[in-house]
């Protein structure tokens, strides 16, 4: 009998979709907008690490690899909005901190601007979808528990950013109080 099936007493182990064996969702299974959150939180965190300058960090960004499948027009949302209002991103961000800014890993730090620009100006996106897509995230890219900080925060200011959403949602159960 094989370990794996020793190990759910017996019985094979259901493969899930668009999951690889760690559990991760396969490349193949992203979408263009997973994709290019996840290009923009590449050169978020260039820019936040190096302070290179914002053209600079696209033009590399738009060269690697894999960048064709992502949704470019998401992407230049994401890196030069969150940029251009950081100091207002971070001024909604910091309240929700337990600690200085400066102590928060550049990784959740750029994953929680991407959430709080959604929130923001990307109306299309339910807030939902931006708090789980922000929480993978910080789960591939992010510390090892720095999912959980991303998702208090995020999750503290959706009922400010989506009120009516978030609200509905609560409403019909779909959201916790």
């Amino acid at each position: 009998m094989s370990d794996d099936i020793k190990a759910t007493g017996g019985k094979p182990r259901q493969t899930r979709t668009g999951l690889t064996s760690t559990g991760a969702r396969k490349a193949s299974a992203k979408s263009t907008r997973s994709r290019a959150r996840e290009f923009a939180l590449q050169a978020l965190y260039q820019y936040l690490v190096g302070r290179n300058d914002a053209t600079a960090i696209d033009e590399f960004t738009r060269d690697l690899a894999g960048f064709h499948k992502a949704d470019a027009a998401h992407y230049d949302a994401l890196l030069h909005g969150a940029i251009e209002s950081a100091e207002s991103l971070d001024a909604l961000i910091v309240p929700l901190l337990d600690r200085k800014l400066e102590e928060i890993s550049p990784i959740e730090h750029a994953v929680m601007w991407i959430g709080v620009y959604e929130f923001q100006n990307c109306l299309d996106v339910p807030w939902r979808v931006v708090l789980n897509e922000c929480i993978e995230l910080a789960k591939e890219f992010g510390g090892t528990d720095g999912h959980k900080y991303v998702n208090a925060v995020l999750n503290g200011l959706a009922p400010k950013l989506r009120a009516a959403e978030v609200e509905a949602d609560r409403a019909t159960g779909k959201a916790r109080s």
